[in-house]
């Protein structure tokens, strides 16, 4: 197993830390990110800092479109790869303590403390500097989407007086660093100064690919007890300068309040700023820092309310479920219909894209449970409204149908590897499969109906021209794919691939039957070819092992577990070279198991686990999204160390740098994954064929764990500890299965542990 590195403490609502990490500065931001899902930063200290670190502010859909760079330029490449770009750094401020400038990754300091509060969505620090305490706090408004507060208070320790100068800065002259050769995105458009405070305009630079260029407008104003002493601009920035004398007993306050507003919302450079401007004037000028404070509190508690899972007996496995849903609320919460949940949130640039097949594989499972049904639905209405590029997509590649990109932020497929741009193409089938799931779990076919069944005939029509006929097996195959298992490319016959796309084939054809779209031109002819594939569709599979075989070629492979490498293989993607790990059996993540995972009612528990036997000793897990996958099959096998493990190593893949690359950013579609294996896997929540059913175990080591469900207009929580408690706390009457037992659900109904 991978060496995990815990730089922060255990604690069921905090990330903290009494060390300022200076070798592990890049670790320690990306594990103190917040944001609130329009924008978001890395745990970057305001004041200045020297050392090795990663300065990072993101707002979601705003993006800039690179030339794609490949070594050899190959027909269907996409024209630009898509980029989330660092955006300002309105964080910034430069401290000077009795004439000279403190540097924290200099200055000699101590009683150091950051704490990250998951409760309340607040990131706070403080240390004492030269006889200084300084604290500082700051909160991505969840109420005021545009607001970020920076909050900061000063104290003698040392009996002394103390001058405080505080120059208060919102810089534009920012770079990317990730696959961007630490190029900048933006030209200054304004910048000017208000009555209280100043404002900066920036605009990405132009591209060549006719992709619209983005406006930022960034104000900042103050509140405290500083004085004002003046305000100039630089280049790229803009300045208000404070000051003040701290004496013994006396404690000073500055607080900075920034807005942003962008051309996502507004028609011109004009209109974001006087946008700007109406928020400041109207939204937060008139409250003070506790009212703002309390707002931010209150909301997070709502969501805590429905989505907290609470673990008793492990303040482990506690904070990681926690830093996880925090994470991916502080991302993502559906108020947007053209945002989607990236793979780094606002904590990194690495990736690129706006989303990945990984929201309809792993993200939309958890936010039927824990959010309202319409949050699920923009998910869906985001790729239904990038059907024509998906259409675009498919034609580069000569092809009919629709082709969903593996990376993008309008639709139009914008990644620069061959074996995912050309290859990959298994995602789509991850996005008609989260129209099922939508379907299936809510109980609503007016989405299929309509907008769904417009990407599934397009999606299927694809799959239907993708594929190809083997006169000499007289079988219907698909070559050149990269499944999910990335250490396997350009394979034949791919089980999990295969199987998705017969099943999307399928899945049209019944839906059409069941809403009949004469609109859609669906012919007898395409429907009798669909069914034609369906029936002749090839499943690699082996006789001796019982096992589905990953694809064409696998089992000739020298086959040993991940047990017989030595310790320092691990990661292989850090280690071993790229022709290496190609020619090896081990397995990046879930694969044919993913499949299994999928249609999870398809296969017997002796199917199950043949493959899971199978192929987990050959997983090295390097893919975030393998664990979570791992532990749910475990679960359902009996296999309860397993699970318990793989939970573990899902829910602190961050926290405890598991793959030793958390300081380019969290995984956050990924952090689905230790909800997913607490209810889909310790607790087996199933809901084939729209019937609810539960059958839970609780690993050894806790005493009890609980959560909450939204089903069907009902909110239901579950307990488990020696018994388990399953309480209808809203909506009407249910009818559900508890260890294969039918109860009528009124009130609660509690049994043993096993049934």
């Amino acid at each position: 197993m991978n060496q995990i590195k815990r730089i922060m403490a255990i604690d069921p609502w905090q990330i903290k830390s009494d060390t300022l990490e200076i070798e592990d500065r890049r670790l320690q931001e990306s594990l103190t990110a917040i944001g609130n899902g329009y924008m978001g930063m890395r745990g970057n200290f305001a004041e200045t800092y020297s050392g090795d670190m990663h300065q990072g502010f993101y707002l979601a859909g705003v993006w800039y479109p690179d030339k794609t760079r490949v070594g050899w330029w190959k027909n269907g490449y996409p024209e630009y790869f898509g980029k989330a770009i660092n955006a300002l750094n309105i964080a910034k401020i430069k401290l000077v303590i009795d004439g000279a400038e403190v540097d924290l990754a200099t200055e000699s300091i101590s009683d150091f403390n950051i704490s990250l509060d998951m409760a309340k969505g607040t990131l706070s620090y403080t240390y004492v500097v030269r006889g200084v305490k300084v604290s500082a706090e700051r909160f991505f408004s969840v109420d005021i989407l545009e607001l970020a507060v920076f909050a900061f208070m000063f104290e003698s320790v040392d009996g002394k007086d103390h001058k405080i100068q505080i120059d208060a800065i919102i810089d534009a002259d920012v770079k990317n660093e990730d696959a961007n050769y630490d190029e900048q995105f933006w030209n200054i458009l304004d910048k000017g100064q208000t009555n209280n405070g100043s404002y900066i305009a920036t605009q990405t630079i132009e591209n060549p690919f006719g992709v619209d260029q983005f406006t930022i407008v960034a104000s900042q104003t103050f509140a405290g007890n500083f004085e004002a002493v003046g305000q100039t601009t630089a280049e790229k920035a803009i300045i208000n300068r404070f000051e003040k004398t701290v004496t013994a007993g006396d404690i000073l306050i500055f607080e900075k309040r920034v807005i942003v507003t962008t051309s996502r919302d507004y028609a011109d450079l004009a209109a974001v700023k006087v946008g700007n401007q109406a928020i400041v004037e109207k939204s937060v000028q008139m409250q003070d820092y506790n009212s703002l404070y309390q707002a931010q509190v209150t909301a997070w508690a709502k969501r805590w309310d429905i989505a907290d899972v609470v673990i008793e007996g492990s303040d482990e496995a506690q904070q990681g479920i926690r830093f996880n849903l925090f994470q991916l609320f502080s991302t993502y919460y559906g108020e947007d219909e053209r945002l989607n949940i990236g793979p780094k949130g606002f904590t990194g640039e690495k990736y690129g894209g706006a989303t990945y097949w990984d929201t309809e594989a792993y993200a939309v499972p958890l936010y039927l449970s824990l959010a309202d049904e319409k949050v699920t639905k923009n998910l869906l209405k985001y790729r239904r409204q990038q059907l024509p590029q998906a259409q675009h997509n498919a034609r580069q590649q000569g092809l009919k149908g629709a082709l969903y990109p593996m990376v993008t932020f309008t639709g139009v497929e914008c990644h620069n590897e061959w074996e995912i741009t050309f290859e990959e193409i298994h995602r789509n089938g991850a996005i008609p499969y989260a129209i099922y799931n939508y379907t299936n779990y809510t109980g609503d076919e007016t989405y299929l109906a309509h907008e769904g069944l417009d990407v599934l005939v397009e999606v299927a029509r694809f799959w239907a021209d993708r594929v190809h006929y083997s006169a000499r097996n007289d079988k219907y195959m698909i070559h050149g794919v990269t499944g999910p298992n990335e250490y396997e490319n350009n394979i034949n016959n791919n089980w999990y691939t295969n199987t998705l796309a017969a099943w999307v084939l399928r899945y049209t054809a019944e839906s059409l039957a069941k809403h009949s779209r004469a609109d859609l031109n669906v012919t007898a002819d395409e429907l009798a070819k669909w069914s034609e594939i369906v029936g002749k569709m090839y499943y690699p599979f082996d006789e001796k092992e019982g096992v589905f075989v990953q694809h064409d070629g696998f089992m000739d492979k020298d086959l040993r577990p991940v047990s017989a490498l030595d310790a320092s293989d691990l990661p292989l993607n850090q280690n071993w070279s790229w022709d290496k790990i190609l020619r090896s059996p081990f397995i990046k993540q879930a694969d044919v198991l993913q499949g299994i995972y999928f249609f999870g009612n398809q296969f017997s528990l002796e199917e199950k686990r043949r493959n899971f036997d199978f192929y987990e000793p050959m997983t090295v897990h390097e893919s975030s999204l393998s664990p979570s996958i791992h532990a749910i099959l475990a679960a359902e096998l009996g296999k309860e160390a397993k699970a318990v493990e793989m939970y573990g190593r899902t829910a602190r893949l961050d926290l405890d740098n598991y793959n030793n690359d958390t300081e380019d950013g969290l995984h956050i579609t990924s952090m689905t994954g230790s909800w997913l294996a607490i209810v889909q896997g310790f607790a087996q929540m199933k809901t084939w064929d729209g019937k609810l059913s539960f059958a839970p175990f609780l690993p050894r080591d806790w005493t009890g764990y609980t959560f909450h469900i939204n089903y069907r207009g009902r909110l239901l929580k579950i307990e488990v500890a020696e018994n388990v408690t399953v309480s209808l706390l809203s909506g009407d009457a249910l009818t559900l299965e508890v260890y294969g037992q039918s109860v009528e659900l009124t009130s609660n109904y509690t049994v043993k542990v096993g049934g």
